[in-house]
């Protein structure tokens, strides 16, 4: 018996890349939905940067309801959960070279909304999935390896992450910027179709499952907390990763340097994430988020000073910021998928709600700065005046560094005793 385990668990440890590459396709999705989209639209498209907040908001209306049934979904069909996962990546598919071949007309609105719905559908589904079965996924339910499993998806996802931030800039070519949009959509279609059909073993094994959610069990087990953690901690990066090409390139005045910045702080992140995972088995999950918290409000801080031109100091801020991201990144879903299977619950459901949650503080920022950025009178890539400079200022550096002084206090009020 003790053989068989052991045969099972090595056969679920080579899943591992798998989930890596799955993760990759659904973090290159997520880079031009969060970061690209808001300049693409305004530059290449001509929309107002309100209107394009409202419509983020629009569809996150639509994930309210959308993310907890998808979630709910994948929980009452355990069996389809390979359906589920060509699904996500037939969405991401179609749905990229239809964004990023769009055109400026009276109509672009509605095709826009439209596609966005698709593709945040599609991500949706692939993010809930592939984070909801981390017990079947990992070679054991146990927290050290739901911690190894975390870390393996994390460099995947980050590995996503600066493919989607570099792939803009090397696709433009003589084309301009226009060009280069249309061969990144075609470029991130690709990618699903490989990523689904190299990962396709991994979604055949049985599945774990649990009990059915409820609020009191959210509750008691301790979920409910980091819920709110997951809300409060993702409002900081979604405001900086909305603003992120908008600070480099108009306050910073580099815009040759928003691609080779982005690949810094994501390459950062993702090579500090075997490092956090070792650590959080050392000395507990939460108190490395204690040791990156303060680290990720120092470059919060530290953005705020940068001179424009100041390549070298934003550079080492992304260092610092990249490494911090990494310990978030790997540690709150993990500490989540812990705390769920200790309870017994069923995770896909609940990372339902753990989606909506991210993606709400995405929707919040976009809905609250890029109006406000409007009002000012920012205009991207135009001669802006210093009150609209010193709003981007404040909106991208002071705001998400009181943000993340929340969340560093909801995470001394967590429980002594780590729940990894």
């Amino acid at each position: 018996m003790t053989a068989e385990v052991g045969v099972t668990a090595a056969r679920q440890a080579t899943a591992y890349p798998r989930v890596g590459l799955y993760a990759l396709m659904l973090a290159a999705a997520g880079i031009p939905l969060y970061i690209h989209l808001p300049r693409f639209a305004s530059v290449e498209l001509g929309i107002s940067l309100a209107t394009i907040g409202s419509l983020l908001l629009v569809i996150r209306l639509v994930d309210l309801v959308q993310d907890p049934v998808l979630g709910w979904a994948i929980d009452r069909w355990p069996r389809a959960q390979l359906g589920f996962a060509i699904a996500a990546a037939a969405g991401l598919a179609i749905g990229f070279p239809l964004l990023f071949s769009l055109q400026p007309d009276p109509g672009v609105i509605w095709r826009l909304l439209a596609i966005l719905v698709l593709l945040f559908s599609a991500y949706s589904l692939g993010m809930i999935l592939l984070y909801g079965r981390s017990a079947t996924l990992a070679a054991s339910p146990e927290p050290r390896e739901l911690m190894t499993l975390a870390a393996w998806r994390e460099a995947g996802m980050l590995a996503g992450v600066v493919l989607a931030a570099m792939a803009p800039a090397l696709l433009a070519g003589s084309g301009g910027a226009a060009g280069g949009y249309t061969r990144f959509g075609m470029l991130l279609g690709a990618t699903a179709v490989l990523a689904a059909i190299l990962t396709m073993p991994m979604w055949q094994r049985p599945v774990i499952s649990g009990s059915r959610l409820s609020l009191p069990g959210l509750r008691s087990s301790g979920a409910m907390r980091l819920l709110v953690l997951a809300l409060v901690n993702s409002l900081p990066v979604a405001i900086t990763s909305t603003l992120f090409l908008f600070f480099v390139e108009d306050r910073l005045q580099l815009p040759g340097l928003a691609g080779p910045f982005l690949i810094l702080f994501f390459l950062c992140a993702g090579l500090s994430v075997p490092g956090w995972a070792r650590l959080s088995r050392r000395i507990g999950a939460r108190a490395v988020l204690l040791v990156a918290m303060p680290l990720s409000i120092v470059g919060f801080i530290g953005a705020a000073f940068v001179a424009p031109g100041g390549a070298i100091a934003f550079a080492a801020i992304c260092v610092a910021s990249g490494a911090a991201l990494g310990a978030d990144m790997v540690v709150l879903p993990a500490m989540f998928s812990i705390v769920l299977t200790r309870a017994g619950l069923n995770a896909s459901t609940a990372f339902g709600i753990w989606s909506l949650a991210g993606k709400l503080g995405l929707a919040l920022a976009a809905f609250l700065v890029l109006p406000v950025l409007d009002a000012s009178g920012f205009a991207p890539g135009q001669d802006n005046a210093p009150s609209a400079i010193t709003t981007l200022t404040i909106a991208y550096a002071i705001v998400p560094c009181i943000l993340k002084l929340c969340a560093l206090a909801l995470v001394l009020a967590l429980p002594d005793e780590d729940p990894s």
